[in-house]
């Protein structure tokens, strides 16, 4: 599952007319760089949820991706937007998209740029076969977040360390392995498919899971940026050399693959 949800309220002006997921980023939509890892791991289906200015991402996506390797990606919706008038948020959003996904299953932001993150078929195997809920990629924190999300312990279990704990804490990276067993009780009490639209955010969840020891943990060391600011944004066609928002990264001249056609 894509998240793919939220106003971007940061990235203003940029997301007054454009979501963010497709915002380009060194010449394809933001979102397309996580499709394109998923077709490079084997991964054939992916489900995203919408909110505002929804409609524009299945228009721009269709229901399958043709990844520049050749495989295709089928996509399906969740358009929380039409259904709910607004976002769900991620525990709302993925409740209510539960009865479509697996009963273990990948999740990540569309609006995190991890280029060369893997969604390796050998860490799903590891983690159906540990038992835990759901496993995280953690990455160093960056300037914006410095006090960082969740511990480590020496075990590989995620920690919700309290604000006094001197062990280090790392941020969230919002790439995780998740049960579908997390999101019934008693970690979450929101109705299977969410029917009313109920609002909820994921880390509750986690930290209810962590107190159980049933989160696992990694630290991630590869390239990683939170898309969240249009300074963000731009530093990531700075540092590519492609110019910025006045430059190559206009939105509208942002290249989609989608098909709009199911994959044969």
């Amino acid at each position: 599952m894509l998240l793919a949800a939220g106003r971007g309220e940061r990235m203003r002006p940029l997301t007054d007319t454009c979501p963010k997921p497709l915002l380009p980023v060194r010449g394809r939509p933001l979102l397309a760089w996580h499709l394109e890892a998923f077709a490079r791991a084997g991964v054939r289906h992916v489900l995203i949820n919408t909110a505002w200015l929804g409609a524009q991402i299945p228009a721009a996506l269709g229901t399958a991706y043709r990844a520049s390797e050749g495989a295709t990606v089928a996509l399906t919706y969740s358009m929380e937007g039409e259904d709910f008038g607004r976002a769900l948020e991620t525990a709302g959003g993925i409740a209510r998209a539960l009865p479509r996904l697996a009963p273990v299953f990948w999740l990540a932001a569309g609006d995190v740029f991890m280029p060369d993150f893997a969604f390796a078929p050998a860490a799903r195997a590891r983690f159906v076969a540990s038992g835990a809920l759901a496993h995280l990629w953690l990455v160093p924190n960056p300037p914006h977040h410095p006090r960082g999300d969740f511990g480590l312990d020496g075990d590989g279990r995620a920690l919700d360390l309290p604000p006094d704990d001197p062990r280090p804490r790392w941020t969230y990276s919002t790439v995780a392995l998740l049960r579908r067993g997390l999101f019934a009780p008693p970690w979450c009490d929101i109705p299977l498919g969410n029917p009313e639209g109920i609002a909820a955010p994921l880390a509750p969840l986690l930290r209810r899971a962590m107190a159980a020891g049933r989160v696992t943990a990694e630290v991630w060391h590869g390239a990683w940026t939170d898309v969240g600011t249009p300074q963000r944004w731009a530093q990531l066609h700075s540092d590519d050399g492609t110019g910025g928002p006045d430059g190559p990264a206009d939105p509208a001249a942002a290249p989609v693959r989608g098909s709009g056609r199911p994959p044969a």
